[in-house]
This record gives structure tokens, sequence and C-alpha cells, in this order.
């Protein structure tokens, strides 16, 4: 297996797309620019091994010297790494872009508008489950109270869930954790080691990247392309990484917001069971589709293949901390004995609260997309208005919108909206190695005079930064 992986030129051809424009400058500059704009905004992932000069130039129907030309341009600006024999590497030249930190704040701040985490307030129906939750403990305190694999009467109506919705599932094929990244844990510890690959679509939830890195794991980026998956890209990095895990979100991605098709599952899951790859589907934000009900399990996949998340984190309250992993018989059985070297179950007072939550009816479910749809219509109109050259779209579903900047300022914007009382997460938090410095998450979580003085401050916040031109990085401290 190759050290590095490498991507083949028509499938850079095919990120590329229209490189080429009339008056744009010349050929070896304008794509310079096409490739440098792919690295940054992570769809190139770094660490990848380009195609031959050669090549190149014969699927792009240029010569050779206008992509000579290109790279040398690349290597110059430190985007390109040329080692004796490996061929030329994908890079980010030295400066900001770091991930940063978590995007839940340790402290609230006074005056602080918190943008950073994309989390709605609890569901009024939170308030009657713990009611029910409390007047059944009672029958379960002559117990010992600890439950690995979770109570069978949430694990039952979990099941039935999946069996509803088009996925026959029995109770012993779901664990009950303490939300999905517990989840996500669970799995890393039992079928990675230390320097496994996992593969991840890119940009992704920022704390599965962490969880992956903390377990001495090395996640592998696979760009997002303009719409949908780069199914041929996923697929080679299979071939070509030999990963343990491939993990997704391919219901209303974060921070994406996009929704990945049956079709593109299909194909994923069994190019991932050709290299022997068990995919994660974590399905957090599922119930959050704004623009018409969705069928997710309209594809055939072997059960000891694919592994399903689950959370009632987004859809009903964040404070309830409760997940669940569905899986075959023997993964889940497998789970149980390393779960208790992390702890020893979910509290049963939550998960008597959502087997209520999840046995009840829909209409807190409608009442909180009815009101996200009318947040992230709010939101975007704002975007729009108050800052025209950000270039936002509404997502089919999901917490937050992908705002695309016109120049790589993302973590220089999040530095300086502080100062106008809004924290953000900046684009580089949801990928790896300083990607997608032009692109930031702006959450519609907020009730719609907020959202207006959100927009508001961070049009004054981008108003005194002065944007590098677009491909280039930017610099921290450019307030003006």
């Amino acid at each position: 297996m190759n050290a590095h992986r490498r991507i083949g030129p028509a499938s850079l051809a095919r990120l590329l797309g229209a490189w080429r424009g009339e008056g744009g400058g010349p050929a070896y500059r304008q794509l310079a620019d096409g490739l440098r704009l792919l690295i940054l905004d992570g769809r190139l992932p770094l660490d990848v091994v380009l195609p031959g000069e050669r090549e190149l130039a014969a699927v792009l129907e240029v010569s050779r010297t206008t992509v000579t030309a290109a790279m040398a341009r690349l290597r110059d600006d430190g985007f390109l790494e040329r080692r004796q024999g490996a061929g030329a590497r994908t890079r980010l030249p030295a400066g900001p872009g770091a991930r940063g930190g978590g995007l839940m704040a340790l402290n609230e701040a006074e005056g602080l508008i918190d943008m950073a985490s994309a989390a709605p307030p609890a569901a009024d129906v939170v308030h009657a489950a713990f009611a029910a939750a409390l007047a059944q403990l009672p029958a379960h305190l002559p117990n010992h109270g600890y439950s690995a694999v979770g109570l069978p009467v949430l694990r039952e109506v979990i099941a039935e869930r999946y069996t509803r919705r088009g996925l026959p599932t029995t109770p012993d094929q779901i664990m009950i954790t303490s939300g999905a990244q517990h989840a996500l844990a669970l799995l890393i510890r039992l079928a990675c080691g230390p320097g496994d690959r996992v593969v991840i679509d890119h940009p992704t939830y920022p704390h599965a990247i962490d969880a992956i890195q903390r377990a001495s794991c090395r996640p592998v980026p696979v760009g997002l392309p303009d719409e949908g998956w780069d199914v041929e890209g996923l697929a080679a990095a299979f071939r070509q990484a030999g990963p343990r895990l491939a993990y997704f979100i391919a219901d209303f991605q974060n921070p994406t917001g996009r929704w990945m098709s049956p079709d593109a599952r299909g194909a994923i899951v069994q190019a991932a069971a050709r290299a022997r790859t068990t995919v994660i589907f974590d399905e957090t934000l599922i119930d959050l589709w704004l623009d018409g009900p969705i069928q997710p399990y309209a594809f055939d996949a072997r059960a000891d293949t694919v592994v399903w998340l689950g959370s009632t984190g987004k859809s009903y309250w964040g404070g309830l901390r409760l997940g669940w992993i569905r899986a075959d018989v023997p993964t889940i059985q497998a789970l149980g004995p390393r779960r208790v070297s992390m702890d020893l179950g979910t509290p049963l007072l939550e998960q008597l609260a959502a087997a209520h939550l999840l046995s009840g009816d829909e209409a807190s479910l409608v009442a909180r997309r009815d009101m996200l749809r009318a947040r992230r219509d709010v939101l975007i109109g704002l975007v729009r208005q108050k800052l025209p050259d950000w270039k936002v779209e509404a997502p089919p579903g999901g917490l937050s919108l992908w705002a695309e900047l016109p120049a790589p300022v993302s973590t220089s914007l999040a530095a300086a909206s502080e100062r106008f009382g809004v924290r953000l997460a900046a684009g580089p938090r949801f990928g790896v190695d300083g990607a997608f410095e032009r692109f930031l998450r702006l959450p519609y979580t907020q009730a719609p005079e907020v959202l207006a003085d959100v927009v508001e401050r961070l049009a004054s916040a981008y108003g005194r930064l002065r944007p590098a031109p677009a491909g280039q990085r930017p610099q921290v401290g450019t307030l003006i």
C-alpha cells in the first residue's frame, strides 16, 4: 500500500470544474488559483499526491508547460511539497488556520451571543417526559441501577422506531449510550487501535475528529464536492488507506446541512464492504428535515458492515445526554465488556424520559421543524441583506448554514466577532490541517430577534476586516 493517498487526473479535473475563464489571466495562473482554492476549502485534502504533469495536462487539454508553471507557483506559495520520487503532495503554508478549541463554551460570558454551538433549546415535552420518568422510577429502585446495554423498554422503543422507518431491528441490536459522541468513542475503541485510519467526509462534526485523534487514530478526509458526496473519492480512500471505520453524517450533514441520497449510501457501503471497512452513519439530526420527509434506509446493507448512531440531543434537548448504537448482535455483545471500562451505563432516569419521548406522537418534532424552518429562512434573508458578498444556500434540514466567504478570513472574523459580542466557530474547526478558512458555520437555533442582532454585529465585525485576496492565507489581526 502506498504511503500517501493519490488522486487520479480525472478525479482532479472533476474537482476543478470550470477553472478557466476568459479575462482571468494566464492559464497557468488560473490553474494554480483553482488548485489553491481546492486545498484551502478542504475539497482536496492535505498530504495527497497529485497526478503527474503529463497526465494532468492531457486530461485538462492544456500544455505540459502550463501545468508545470502552475505547480511551480503552488510550491513557491507553500501549497505543494515535492520529494524526490514521491511526487507533489498537497500541504498548507505556515500560518493561522488551526482547528482551535471546542464548540461548547466552558463559561458563558455575559453579553456574548453563542453562535459556536448549534443546539436548540429544550422541546416543550421534555419537562413532562422527566415527570413521567420520576413516576416510573420507584419500580427500578430495588435494583442496583447499572445497565451496560440499556433498559429493555427503551431498547424496544428504539428498535420499533427503526423498524417503522424501514430498517427491521430487534432490541438486542441496540445499546443505549450517553449521547452519540459517547457511542462513537465506544465504536472506535472496539474497532481501532493506535495508528488505524478512519475515513471522514470533509468538513464534518468537530468532536468526531477529536474522538478519532484522541484514540491515536488518523482521520482520512475526503472533501465534499459542490453537491452530494464524492463516492469515487471515498471508494479510492477505502482502497488506498485501508481504514477500519468510515464516519458520515448522511442526514443533514454537520456543518453543510446536505442530505445523502440512498443511491450514494448504497454505493459507499458497497465500496466499504469490499475494503472490509465498517461504515458509521450518525443520525443525530435525522428528525430535523425541513423541506420534506426522507427515506434514509432505501438501500441494501449487510448487517455487519453498517452501524447507525442516534441521539435525543438535537431532536429534544442536549441536556438529556442520551444516545444509542444500532448494529448487528455480535457487535452489541462485543461492546458491552469494553464499555464497563469507561462507565457502567446511562442513568436510568434519562432512559425512562427518553422512552417516554420516543414512544409518544411526533407533534413536538413537527413544532420543532416549523420553528427551525422559520429561523433558517430568517437567517438566510438577513445574511443576504446585510452581508451580500457571502454565499448562503438553504439546507434541506439540520441546524445551520455553511456560509461561503469571499476571502479566507474565517479565523480572523471569529476573533474579531468576540469584540462585537458574538462567539463563532471558524471554518477550520470543522476540518483537519487548517482547511475551510473561506467558510463559517451559522446556526439558526436562536430566536429571530437574536439572529437579527447577530447579523448586525457580524456585519460590523466583517467591515473592520481587510480581507485577503481569494486563494491566499488569512492574516490574524488584520483589523483596520
